[in-house]
């Protein structure tokens, strides 16, 4: 029985609408995505041995892939698509790519440029800034202006007038498969940056189309992204979740005698050091390691999505080999590759407010609060989050087995002989649920799991919200600013091969931290074999302070968790619509003081003068 592609395409498609999309297996080995607000359609021929090309094509919003055969039923449903689409939008877009010669290293964009100069020019340019597999080889782009759009081997899919009749507009685009050995065997890691780096480019090209030739109203190029989000990418998501979860990293290499670390430490006048003992590890690291590298993740044709599943892979397999390194200087070489060693503009900071701000006396006694009173605190703020979203169930936990105020999951932990100051007490609220709480909450209303539990490299921008919200919420203390720039002094004295006690004394002696500040500082310092988490809260806030200082949106940062070079692809993602803006706001936001706090960050203060 011979299909007739017109009445297919009224069938499948129908009316159509924003934010519903066609996708539907064609015959003769077809296949359409097509996003209903976009008028632009990506177009490849299957070929033998070019699966590689085909996954170029489906990075875009919406592609149609072509069989083999039978050319003829996919000129009629192209030529339906056009008619349907530029009758919507005022024009259509389309772009047909192949691959080249095997020994071409030149994009090839057919065109009209005198009729698209821009368009292709954006083009053009962004095609000469992908990088070449080999060096001292640049990749060349070049438009020729020829009706011919096609591949030299192939027929016209449509000639050119026929597709300027029905309101659409065809450019053809052959990529020089460098992304490919002579055998055809792809490289890997190379053909991601590759398809990101094309991808973006077409995108651009066809934004500028678009902006200019139809009645879409698409804000930006990263609409033109992939805006669904394949099943086994979410699989992928609930595997890499559930192998962080069967651990907690820190509480693993936090020791389990510190008591009497101290007490040792003290008695013999800060002369001795106890060894530090560990908790046994509750999981196999390489058992958990065989489960990440199981997962296709180089399979992931959405480039963004396939760059933070890369990275948050390799971020737990670092993980899971420190956790093997434990009481190693292994341990400590893998710390510094993990949060990235440190900079010496950090230093500098921690330094400067280290001179400028003095340790203050703790308050007396009976102006401290309760675990009880601080927990009636924390659930105001978790009402506070109820009336923006009735949805929100967290609370307070007030526990004897509990030795640290902490978030777990969402939902604030407390022991029960704590106690601190109200100043401490109103910074804390913002640092732990205005923005540990708040931000897994949202991330948890995402649709990757990942935005609950953090994406790779997320603790930096994390702390320096928290830090910042402490700030912003007029509850940052002068020994808080201290203890932070004291992680970071350390911190460079550990990397500097000082020892415990030498750590120690410098804090003690020349930074004048009380002897229990001190040892906190330093204790912390040397868990594991040296650890160098705690520099990251100084260190995040200064990067949040130079983002705000170029322009950046505070608000947005608390959709999930994710670390500052992620907010490009967290915002194509949610210009996608394949996430979603922050659905809780913490109450700092609203305070008095929170236009000149803020002011203040944006215009790059030094953090000494914060207190």
């Amino acid at each position: 029985m011979k299909i007739n592609p017109q009445i297919e395409i009224e069938n499948f498609i129908g009316e159509l609408k924003n934010g519903e999309r066609t996708v539907k297996s064609l015959a003769h080995d077809g296949f359409l995505f097509l996003e209903h607000d976009v008028p632009f359609l990506l177009i490849y021929r299957k070929k033998p041995n070019d699966k590689a090309t085909l996954r170029l094509a489906k990075t875009a919003a919406s592609y149609l892939i072509i069989g083999e055969n039978n050319a003829e039923y996919f000129s009629v449903v192209i030529k339906q698509l056009t008619q349907k689409m530029s009758a919507r939008f005022g024009s259509f877009f389309l772009m047909e790519i192949y691959s080249g010669s095997s020994k071409s290293t030149e994009f090839i964009i057919r065109g009209p440029a005198h009729k698209l100069p821009v368009s292709l020019e954006v083009l053009r340019e962004a095609l000469t800034n992908i990088e070449s597999t080999t060096y001292g080889v640049k990749l060349g782009a070049k438009i020729e202006q020829t009706k011919q759009r096609q591949q030299d081997s192939e027929k016209a899919l449509l000639d050119i007038e026929t597709i300027k009749d029905c309101g659409g507009t065809l450019i053809g685009l052959e990529i020089p498969p460098v992304y490919r050995d002579t055998e055809g065997e792809v490289f890997p890691i190379y053909f991601r940056q590759f398809q990101e780096s094309l991808a973006v480019a077409i995108q651009k090209s066809v934004f500028e189309f678009i902006r200019v030739q139809t009645s879409s109203n698409l804000a930006n190029y990263y609409a033109l992204g992939k805006r669904q989000i394949h099943e086994e990418v979410f699989k992928m998501d609930r595997v890499l979740t559930q192998i962080e979860n069967s651990y907690q990293f820190l509480l693993l290499v936090a020791p389990v005698n510190i008591q009497n670390i101290r007490e040792v430490f003290f008695e013999s006048n800060f002369k001795k050091v106890e060894p530090y003992h560990y908790r046994l590890l509750p999981i196999d690291p390489d058992i958990l390691k065989r489960k990440l590298y199981n997962l296709e993740i180089d399979q992931i044709d959405d480039p963004a999505l396939s760059y933070l599943f890369h990275e948050k892979r390799e971020e737990l397999d670092q993980q899971l080999t420190m956790l093997k390194e434990r009481g190693s200087k292994n341990f400590f070489y893998s710390s510094v590759r993990l949060y990235k060693g440190l900079d010496t503009d950090v230093l500098t900071e921690a330094e400067l407010i280290l001179q400028h701000i003095s340790e203050e006396e703790e308050n007396a006694k009976n102006n401290e609060l309760s675990a009880t009173d601080f927990a009636k605190m924390a659930q105001a703020e978790f009402d506070y989050f109820r009336e923006q979203d009735p949805n929100y169930k967290c609370k307070v936990h007030i526990r004897n087995d509990v030795n640290v105020m902490m978030v777990s999951n969402g939902e604030l932990y407390l022991p029960s002989d704590y106690t601190l100051s109200h100043k401490e007490a109103e910074a804390l609220i913002q640092h732990e649920i205005g923005t540990h709480a708040l931000t897994h909450y949202n991330g948890k209303q995402q649709p990757l799991s990942q935005l609950s539990v953090g994406f790779a490299d997320y603790d930096p921008l994390q702390e320096g919200i928290a830090v910042l919200s402490e700030y912003l919420s007029g509850g940052l203390s002068a020994n808080r600013l201290r203890l932070l720039a004291g992680r970071v002094v350390a911190g460079a004295a550990l990397m500097d091969n000082a020892d415990f006690k030498e750590v120690f004394n410098l804090l003690h002696k020349t930074y004048n931290f009380s002897k229990e500040r001190a040892f906190n500082i330093t204790s912390r310092m040397f868990q594991g074999g040296g650890f160098l988490k705690d520099i990251i809260y100084l260190k995040g806030l200064m990067q949040l302070r130079d983002y705000l200082n170029d322009g950046g949106d505070l608000e947005f940062l608390l959709a999930g968790k994710f670390a500052l070079k992620h907010v490009p692809m967290i915002t194509d993602l949610t210009a996608r619509n394949l996430l979603q803006p922050p659905r809780l706001k913490p109450r700092y936001l609203k305070s008095n003081h929170f236009n000149q706090r803020i002011n203040n960050i944006k215009q790059g203060i030094s953090l000494f003068k914060l207190i």
